[in-house]
């Protein structure tokens, strides 16, 4: 397993020897390899009288406390049969490895609790660091050597592929050095992608704080202001218009084809499979605003550009007088469709109900100003985004290469 490590003035040890694994390669001249069965335990221990009652979860590489809203259907007894575990347990996702290759399956428990019996719970023994293997087995998570392990049809892994599974083996005092040298690092390295995070948040928050203005209040601040009348809307200039997006729009949802009637011709599809807008009276060839009516994605406004199909699931807007799109669809996700649902099994809006619903009608002219501010607006925002998100990918993976590099002995730390 070749480090990538990005670690500026590295140190290496002053002698290695083949490892006689392929993907670990060399390892520093006094460190051994030893079978997980020597260093690990697998702790099976059940919540019999409920000795414990916080239920963790692994997500994303992390064991949390799963929150109380989320045990919605968890009958209490079931809790006996759930695995006690301590502080400083590896907790392993052991099953469908066939089909899922990107999730993390490894984390290190922090806090007293219980776990449903579907995970591996490994333990390390007392003369070993379980911060140190904790990074280990991270790391062969993260290079994928996981997906190597395992049986059966969907590739299940138990603790049998851990028992002489090869492990590095550092003296404790190395072990112990390296763990809290990765502690530190990566908490900082998380600390930094945090705080990438929160400034996404907040231009995200400021691209619709710019949307909502434009489209709610134009874009010359010293108009005259009137009282809309519709609560979403608030204050417009006074010169504009209030209507029902009947009169700004005809709305038209899809009727049913089969698959096969559209595969043919090449045209994408939205909303989902088998359902077709009316390609007779409309050809869909052009900018328009498709509105989810349907389902998760109920009261969601995409755009569709040249010919397509759209299902039952989506509602087509088709401008009356040339109405600007992006500014219509813009406005529309201000409205916030998801409001007006309907409580189903399956969420969802009627046509009826949305072509009533009352809009800020701006001139023409001024629609097309404000769509052409908004796409430039939109786009500086969404560049910044972008490359705070690549600063984001750029931190994970030098986190994974620190890990990968350091547990491995690549480089050295102490």
């Amino acid at each position: 397993m070749e480090s990538k490590t990005a670690v500026k003035n590295i140190e290496r040890y002053a002698s290695y020897k083949d490892s006689g694994v392929e993907w670990l390669g060399e390892i520093p001249e006094n460190w051994q390899v030893k079978p997980g069965l020597t260093i690990l335990n697998e702790s099976k221990e059940k919540n019999i009288g409920f000795i414990q009652k916080t239920v963790l979860s692994l997500s994303y590489g992390n064991v949390i406390v799963k929150p109380k809203e989320k045990l919605t259907g968890l009958v209490p007894e079931s809790f006996e049969t759930y695995q006690l575990v301590k502080p400083g347990d590896i907790i392993i996702r052991p099953t469908d490895l066939q089909n899922d290759k990107t999730s993390l399956r490894t984390g290190l428990a922090k806090d007293h609790g219980i776990i449903t019996s579907a995970y591996i719970n490994l333990r390390v023994k007392e003369k070993y660091s379980n911060s140190f293997y904790h990074y280990y087995l991270h790391t062969i998570d993260i290079n994928k050597v996981i997906y190597g392990l395992g049986s059966g049809l969907r590739q299940n892994i138990s603790f049998w592929d851990f028992k002489r599974f090869p492990f590095p083996f550092p003296p404790l005092p190395e072990q112990t050095a390296i763990a809290q040298f990765l502690d530190d690092k990566t908490s900082k390295i998380e600390d930094a992608i945090a705080i990438k995070e929160q400034q996404i948040s907040l231009l995200k928050e400021r691209k619709q704080i710019l949307i909502h203005q434009a489209v709610t209040r134009g874009l010359d601040n010293s108009v005259t202001l009137k009282n809309a009348g519709v609560e979403w809307i608030g204050e417009i200039p006074e010169h504009w218009e209030v209507k029902a997006l009947k009169f700004i729009s005809n709305l038209q949802s899809g009727e049913f084809i089969s698959s096969d009637d559209f595969k043919e011709e090449g045209y994408p599809v939205y909303g989902g499979n088998g359902f077709r807008a009316y390609c007779e009276n409309y050809t869909n060839d052009g900018l328009y605003a498709l509105i989810g009516r349907q389902g998760a994605l109920c009261g969601n406004v995409n755009y569709a550009d040249g010919k397509f199909y759209a299902t039952e699931h989506a509602v087509v807007v088709y401008p009356i007088n040339n109405e600007d799109t992006l500014w219509l669809g813009e406005t529309i996700k201000v409205a916030d469709f998801n409001r007006l649902s309907q409580s189903a099994a399956q969420p969802g809006i009627a046509v009826g109900v949305i072509k009533n619903e009352r809009f800020p009608y701006p001139p023409l002219s001024e629609q097309k100003e404000i769509s052409a501010y908004i796409e430039t607006a939109s786009e500086k925002i969404e560049t910044a985004i972008a490359l705070k998100q690549q600063e984001i990918e750029k931190l994970t993976e030098y986190k994974s290469s620190l890990i990968n590099g350091v547990v491995t002995g690549k480089v050295r730390v102490c």
